[in-house]
């Protein structure tokens, strides 16, 4: 009886623990950045305005410095339908501890619209990050873009589309870089196509039934010798639709001599791809140090 009371105290002990590493952890990297939140970037009296959706937070080190930061836009995945900006405070407040200005934005989800207004709501945080940033000592000319799964495919088409950014009323496209962190939907034209897997369908809520907006919406028709840098990485035990189409997004970069690199990281599942950012030390924190110029 003895031995099964210390059994079952063991994993009750174990959690306990964790928990109390997890939350001094959390509240010692909180301590070092100052986070302003649910700010609005579009204007509140435009159509359909969502004050819930349509809205990012700025995290920002604590410590002074007397040059400008560099700026990374985090958008969060979630199959096109779930996922919210409050989630990964986590990104925000560890890239901010290392001297990064960060920018964690919320946008619309389907079945309340689909991927191009998605697009959409991300290029206007950009912009509303290009226009603000400086307020909160981030450099404007310095401003990446960073996502996991369906924010890794939103990051990666408006890093290829220069000309949403024009319809804006920008001369050039402000993003410098992209960091994609197991990307979805770089190539949804020929995924929905296939139809290959079980489920597949439920993609035709966020993508539509148009062919034409399947291949507008899928960065990998987009890259051009004018794209800015991209890292890009891939879990070696991903959903095999995410291995094919970064392969391909990988080739088509190195065709046209964009400046890349591929990293994939061994034993990774999809999910671990990012709950690994709540390590200000893993892999893909180093790498992006050093792709912002810190």
């Amino acid at each position: 009886m003895m031995l099964l009371r210390l059994i079952w105290q063991i994993p009750m002990t174990l959690l306990v623990l964790i928990m109390v590493f997890v939350f001094a952890n959390e509240y010692a990297v909180a301590r070092s950045s100052r986070r302003t939140k649910d700010i609005a970037y579009v204007q509140a009296n435009q159509p359909g305005f969502n004050a819930e959706r349509q809205t990012l937070d700025v995290y920002t080190p604590k410590n002074e410095s007397a040059k400008t930061r560099p700026v990374v836009v985090f958008i969060h995945g979630g199959a096109w339908n779930s996922g919210s900006k409050s989630l990964y405070s986590f990104v925000g407040r560890r890239l901010a501890k290392q001297g990064i200005v960060a920018v964690v934005v919320s946008y619309r989800l389907a079945p309340d619209v689909e991927v191009p207004a998605m697009v959409d709501d991300c290029g206007r945080a950009v912009l509303w990050t290009a226009q603000h940033i400086a307020e909160y000592g981030g450099d404007p000319n310095r401003i990446f873009v960073m996502g996991h799964s369906a924010g890794g495919g939103i990051a990666a088409s408006l890093s290829t589309d220069d000309p949403f950014f024009a319809r804006l009323g920008l001369p050039q496209n402000p993003i410098k870089g992209a960091i994609l962190d197991d990307p979805a939907g770089l190539d949804m034209y020929d995924y929905l196509q296939k139809m290959e897997y079980s489920g597949d369908e439920k993609y035709l809520i966020p993508f539509g039934k148009k062919p034409d907006v399947w291949r507008a919406m899928s960065a990998l028709y987009h890259v051009s010798a004018r794209c800015p840098p991209v890292l890009l990485y891939v879990g070696e035990r991903t959903y095999p639709s995410i291995a094919q189409s970064t392969r391909k997004f990988r080739q088509r970069l190195q065709d046209l001599g964009v400046r890349h690199a591929f990293t994939v990281l061994p034993g990774k599942k999809h999910i671990p791809m990012v709950t690994q950012l709540f390590w200000k030390n893993n892999v893909i924190y180093q790498g992006t140090r050093k792709f912002v110029g810190l």
